[in-house]
C-alpha cells in the first residue's frame, strides 16, 4: 500500500483514477435497458451520458423488479394481492355450500289415484272438506296422518322400529320428535258407499307453546277433528282448543285414538274401557256445553256419528257405522245404519228374543258397545299377541284375512298392525265423519265470512264469497308463510275464498294495516309457481278455484303474518280478514345481539324471517336498543333461536338471561284530582284513575264487548253485567292501548261544567294521549292494564290554533300518568298455568319444586283408570325458567308438566317504596319483589333508577300535592 495516496484514515487522496463505468455502458444489451420515461419529462437539464449519479441510493428506494404497468402496459388492470391472507384450512376454492333443513321428495310418488283426478276434484266445492287434526301434545295427530297417507302412496311404509311421521318435515321436528309447525296434506278419499271426497288435511302441533301454529290452522279450515289419547283423557290442551274452536265457530268432532293402550298398557276389562270411553265423552260434553252457551249444536256422541275410535300404531280406524258395515260384509242382510244406532249407551242385546233392550236381559248381560265392539277388538288382540302358531291362522282363515307365512312370522306389534289393516280395510269412518259433520266450504262459506272478514257484509263480493263462486273476483286468505328448504325465502299458505287462483298472475296483496282510507300497506305482486301441498312433496298446478288450499309462491316480501289477496285492479272495495287471534300470549322476552357487531344487519334480516315463520312471534326494538323476541314459553323460543342461529342469518348470536313482559295498574282510586296544563298554559285537563271492575279487561280482550259497539248497546252490557250508571255507560271514550286494550277511557265531565262542543273537538286528541300513556305506563314503560281513567274537569282553549294534537296529546298522557301514580300503583306479572302428570309417589316432589318457586297447586287427582296423577296449579312466569328440568330432576323423569300462560297477577310488595334497599345477588323477600322488578327492568331499559315525579306533574299541581302532604313518600 502506498502511504502517500492514503491519509491516515485510510481515505484515498492520490490522482483520479478513470472509472471502469464508462466503458461498460455502450456493450448493455438493449433489452435489459429501462427508459424511465415519466422521469425524463421532469429533469431540468439532460444528464450526460458518461457520468452516473454518486448518490447513495437507500435500500428501500432501490428497485430491483419492473413495476406491473412496465411489464403489461398502462391498458392493463393489475390487482395486487397480500400472499397467504387464505388460512391453509379453508380450499382455495370453496364448494357451493347447498342448505337443506326441511325432507323434500324429488319425484312425485305413486298414489292410489291419478294427480289430475285429484286437481279436477278442486273444481268441486261439494266434494272438498277442509280439516284441522288438533289435540294434546302425542295423542297421536301426526301418526293418524301417516296411516291416511299410507293408504293412499302404497309405496310408504312405516319401519318396524320407525315411525314414518310424514307430516314433520323439518328436521328439528324430526330430532325433536315434535311437531312444530302446521302442514297441510291434501288427498283422495273414499266414504264407506266408496265415494271420493277431496280432504285437505291440516297436521297440527300438540304441544301449547305452538297454539298459534293451530290457530292459523284453524283460519282455513272448516271443522276440527279433537283427538284424545284414551288413556290420557282429556288433558290440558285438549280443553284449550276445544273452547278455541267454538270460540272460531268450527264444527267439532272427537277422535279417540290410541284404544289399543285400554287393552294392552291399561289391560282394563271391556266393560271398564266403555266406562273409560264414556267418561272421556262426557268431559268433553261438559266443556262444549261450558263454552258455547246458546248454541247447541256442539254435542258429540258415537250415536251422532261424530266420534271415532282409532289407533294409529295398529291403522285402525272406525265409526259405530263403519263397524256395522264389517258385520254387513261378513254376514249380510244388516241394515248397518239402523244397527249402529243400538251400539251405545245402555243398550243390552237379548239373544234369545234377537232384539235390543233398555233392561239388561239378565245381571252378566254386557252393553251392545261392549258385546259388538269391544269384545271382539279384543279377543283380535288377543289371538295375534296370545297364540300366533296355534289357534290365529283359523281365527284369521275364518275372518277371510289371508297371510303369507313370512308375515306370519312377523314381530307381535307390526302383525297385529297388519291383521287390523286387513281386518279394518281403510279409514272410511273416518271420511263418513268428516262429510256428514264437517260441511263443504261451499255450505260452510257464510258463517267463515261472517266470521272473518272485516268489512260490510252486504256487498256484492262478500255474497261471491258466500256462493264460493269460482268465477267472481279473487280473495284469497293467506295466515301460514312456509320457509323454503334452504330458508332462503318463503311460500304463502291460504284459502281461496272467491275467484280463481292462477299462476303467473298479478295480484294485489293487503296486509294486516290497510284500510280503504290508509291504502299504504297495500302491494302489486306477480305470483309464481301454485301448489298443493303434501307434507314431503308438492304438486304443481297452474289454477286454483275457490274453496280450496293453496301454497304460492313469489308474494312473499309484503306479508309479515297474515294478508288478503285480490285482483289487482278492479276490486277497490275489498276489505282484509280479520288478523288472527291467539288463545294464548306471548309473555316471555330474550334479548338477542350478534357475538361480532358487524352482523348485525344479518341478524336483523334472519329476525324478519323468523317473524314470518312464527305466527305468534314478536320483535321488538327497545329504547334501550336492545332486540327483544317475545314468545309463548321456554321450547317455543328454543325453536326460534335454533331458526334464527342455523336457518335464517348463519351467525353467532348472543341470548340474554330470559325475563317476562309486566303490567302496570292501580289498585285504588287516585288519593287527590290530578291536572296538567298544556305548554301553551291555555288548556287544562283533570283526570282521576281507578281499578275497573273484576272480569271486564278479560271481557274486553276477549271481544265480549267491542268499543265499536253503538253507544246504547254499550251502555246497557255496562250497566247489566257491571252495574256502572247510565250516564257512565253511556260515556265512555276509548279502550286503550288499542281497540281491545283492558283500559277504559270515561268522560266524566257534566255539560253544566264543560263545554261540550269543545271538549269533542279535541276528543281524538285526548284518546291518542290515553293510549300512548297505556301503551307504556309511567313505572317501567310497560302496559297499563285494569285501570279506568275519568276524565273530570277540561279547560279547552276557544281557538282551533291553541288546541291542536301537539298542545293536547302530551299533556292527556302526563294527566293519565299523574293520575295513575296517585292511585297506589303495582306492577303484575304473568302467571303460567301448569299441568303435571307424574306417579303417585312422585306428587310430594312436585309439591317441593312448586312451592320453591312461588307456585301453588290448585288441584290433584287420581286419572281416572290408569296409576297417574294430574296436577294443576299456577306459577309465576318469571319463576318458571328451568322449571320442568327441575320437576323431571327431582322426580327421576317421572313427572312431564306443560305450561301456559293464564291471568295477570299482581306483584306483591309497593314498586314506589323507597325504604327497600334491592342488594344484588341475593333473593329478595316476597315484599320486596315488585321493587326490584321495577328497577331492574328501569336498568335493562336504559332509564332512570326511579319514577321521578317531577316528569309528569305540572308546577302547580306539585305546589297542590305539597300543600296536601302526599310527596313523602315519592322521589322529586
Amino acid at each position: 500500500m502506498d502511504a502517500d495516496l492514503y491519509d491516515e484514515f485510510g481515505n484515498y487522496i492520490g490522482p483520479e483514477l478513470a472509472s471502469d463505468s464508462d466503458e461498460d455502458i455502450p456493450d448493455r444489451d438493449d433489452d435489459q435497458r429501462y427508459d424511465y420515461e415519466g422521469d425524463e419529462d421532469d429533469m431540468d437539464e439532460p444528464m450526460d451520458e458518461g457520468v452516473t449519479s454518486q448518490a447513495v441510493v437507500l435500500h428501500e428506494d432501490k428497485k430491483y423488479y419492473p413495476t406491473a404497468e412496465e411489464v403489461y402496459g398502462r391498458d392493463v388492470e393489475t390487482i395486487v394481492q397480500e400472499e397467504d391472507t387464505q388460512p391453509l384450512t379453508e380450499p382455495i376454492i370453496a364448494p357451493v355450500k347447498v342448505k337443506k333443513f326441511s325432507l323434500v321428495e324429488q319425484e312425485l310418488p305413486v298414489t292410489t289415484y291419478d294427480m289430475e283426478y285429484l286437481a279436477d276434484l278442486m273444481d268441486n266445492a261439494e266434494l272438498i272438506r277442509n280439516v284441522t287434526l288438533a289435540g294434546h301434545l302425542h295423542h297421536g295427530k301426526t301418526a293418524f296422518v301417516d296411516c291416511l297417507l299410507e293408504q293412499t302412496h302404497p309405496e310408504l311404509r312405516t319401519k318396524e322400529d320407525k315411525r314414518l311421521r310424514y307430516c314433520d318435515t323439518l328436521f328439528t321436528e324430526v330430532e325433536r320428535g315434535v311437531s312444530i309447525k302446521s302442514t297441510p296434506v291434501t288427498l283422495v278419499l273414499q266414504d264407506t258407499r266408496d265415494k271420493s271426497y277431496l280432504m285437505n288435511v291440516f297436521d297440527t302441533p300438540g304441544h301449547v307453546n305452538f297454539s298459534d301454529e293451530v290457530t292459523s290452522a284453524f283460519r282455513l279450515s272448516d271443522g276440527v277433528i279433537i283427538f284424545i289419547d284414551a288413556a290420557e283423557g282429556v288433558m290440558l290442551n285438549t280443553e284449550r282448543l276445544i273452547k278455541h274452536a267454538v270460540q272460531e265457530r268450527l264444527a267439532v268432532c272427537i277422535c279417540i285414538n290410541k284404544v289399543d293402550r285400554l287393552i294392552l298398557e291399561l289391560k282394563l276389562p271391556p266393560t271398564d274401557a266403555y266406562y273409560k270411553l264414556k267418561h272421556i265423552l262426557d268431559e268433553v260434553n261438559a266443556l262444549l256445553s261450558t263454552y258455547a252457551e246458546d248454541d247447541n249444536d256442539y254435542m258429540v256422541s258415537p250415536l251422532l256419528g261424530n266420534v271415532c275410535f282409532a289407533s294409529s300404531q295398529y291403522a285402525l280406524c272406525f265409526t259405530l257405522a263403519s263397524f256395522c258395515k264389517i258385520y254387513e260384509n261378513t254376514y249380510g242382510g244388516v241394515n248397518y245404519v239402523e244397527f249402529s244406532k243400538r251400539l251405545w249407551g245402555d243398550i243390552y242385546f237379548n239373544s234369545k228374543t234377537r232384539k235390543f233392550t233398555k233392561k239388561p236381559p239378565h245381571s252378566s248381560a254386557q252393553r251392545s258397545f261392549v258385546e259388538f265392539i269391544l269384545e271382539p277388538l279384543y279377543k283380535l288382540f288377543a289371538q295375534v299377541i296370545g297364540d300366533v302358531d296355534s289357534t290365529l291362522p283359523a281365527v284369521l282363515d275364518e275372518l277371510g284375512i289371508r297371510l303369507t307365512k313370512e308375515e306370519l312370522k312377523m314381530n307381535i306389534r307390526p302383525l297385529m298392525r297388519l291383521v287390523c289393516k286387513k281386518f279394518f280395510g281403510c279409514f272410511t269412518g273416518f271420511v263418513d265423519m268428516c262429510v256428514q259433520h264437517i260441511k263443504s266450504p261451499a255450505k260452510y262459506a257464510k258463517t267463515k265470512v261472517e266470521h272473518i272478514y272485516t268489512g260490510p257484509l252486504d256487498t256484492e263480493l262478500v255474497d261471491t264469497m258466500v256462493e264460493c263462486d269460482q268465477e267472481g273476483p279473487l280473495m284469497v286468505h293467506v295466515t301460514k308463510m312456509y320457509s323454503t328448504e334452504d330458508g332462503v325465502s318463503f311460500h304463502a299458505f291460504g284459502r281461496v275464498l272467491s275467484g280463481t287462483m292462477h299462476a303467473n298472475s298479478d295480484v294485489r296483496v293487503l296486509g294486516e294495516n290497510y284500510t280503504l282510507e290508509d291504502e299504504e300497506d297495500s302491494r302489486i305482486c306477480q305470483v309464481g309457481r301454485l301448489w298443493i301441498s303434501e307434507a314431503r312433496y308438492k304438486i304443481e298446478v297452474n289454477r286454483v278455484p275457490a274453496g280450496n288450499w293453496v301454497l304460492i309462491e313469489g308474494i312473499d316480501q309484503p306479508i309479515t303474518k297474515t294478508a288478503t289477496i285480490t285482483e289487482p285492479r278492479g276490486n277497490e272495495e275489498a276489505y282484509i280478514f280479520r288478523p288472527l287471534k291467539f288463545n294464548t300470549t306471548s309473555v316471555i322476552k330474550i334479548a338477542v345481539e350478534p357475538v361480532n357487531p358487524s352482523e348485525l344487519p344479518k341478524m336483523l334480516d334472519g329476525l324478519r324471517k323468523v317473524n314470518k315463520s312464527y305466527p305468534l312471534l314478536t320483535t321488538k326494538v327497545e329504547e334501550s336498543g336492545e332486540h327483544v323476541v317475545l314468545g309463548t314459553g321456554e321450547l317455543y323460543l328454543d325453536c326460534v333461536m335454533h331458526d334464527l342461529r342455523k336457518m335464517y342469518s348463519e351467525i353467532d348470536i348472543k341470548v340474554a338471561d330470559p325475563v317476562v313482559s309486566f303490567c302496570e295498574t292501580v289498585v285504588e282510586t287516585s288519593s287527590l284530582k290530578c291536572f296538567a296544563e298544556t305548554p301553551n298554559k291555555k288548556n287544562k285537563l283533570t283526570m282521576i284513575a281507578e281499578p275497573l271492575e273484576k272480569g271486564l279487561a278479560e271481557d274486553i280482550e276477549n271481544e265480549v264487548v267491542q268499543i265499536t259497539w253503538n253507544r246504547k248497546r254499550l251502555g246497557e252490557f255496562f250497566q247489566t253485567k257491571y252495574d256502572w250508571d247510565l250516564l257512565a255507560a253511556r260515556s265512555i271514550w276509548a279502550f286503550g292501548p288499542d281497540a281491545t286494550g283492558p283500559n277504559i277511557l270515561v268522560d266524566d265531565t257534566l255539560p253544566s261544567e264543560v263545554d261540550k262542543g269543545l271538549l269533542n273537538s279535541v276528543k281524538d286528541s285526548i284518546i291518542q294521549g290515553f293510549q300512548w300513556g297505556t301503551r307504556e305506563g309511567p313505572l317501567c314503560d310497560e302496559p297499563i292494564r285494569n285501570v279506568k281513567f275519568k276524565i273530570l274537569d277540561a279547560v279547552i282553549a276557544g281557538e282551533p290554533l291553541h288546541r291542536g294534537g301537539g298542545q293536547i296529546i302530551p299533556t292527556a298522557r302526563r294527566v293519565a300518568y299523574s293520575a295513575f301514580l296517585m292511585a297506589t300503583p303495582r306492577l303484575m306479572e304473568p302467571y303460567y298455568f301448569v299441568e303435571v302428570q307424574a306417579p303417585a309417589d312422585c306428587v310430594s316432589a312436585v309439591y317441593t319444586v312448586l312451592a320453591r318457586r312461588r307456585g301453588h297447586v290448585t288441584q290433584d287427582a287420581p286419572i281416572p283408570g290408569s296409576p297417574l296423577y294430574t296436577i294443576k296449579a299456577f306459577i309465576p312466569a318469571i319463576d318458571s325458567f328451568g322449571f320442568e328440568t327441575d320437576l323431571r330432576t327431582h322426580t327421576q323423569g317421572q313427572a312431564f308438566c306443560l305450561s301456559v300462560f293464564h291471568h295477570w297477577q299482581i306483584v306483591p310488595g309497593d314498586p314506589l317504596d323507597k325504604s327497600i334497599v334491592i342488594r344484588p345477588l341475593e333473593p329478595q323477600p316476597a315484599t320486596h319483589l315488585a321493587r326490584e322488578f321495577m328497577i331492574k327492568t328501569r336498568r335493562r331499559k336504559g332509564l332512570s333508577e326511579d319514577v321521578s315525579i317531577n316528569k309528569f306533574f305540572d308546577d302547580p299541581m306539585l305546589l297542590e300535592l305539597a300543600r296536601q302532604d302526599v310527596m313523602l313518600s315519592y322521589p322529586v
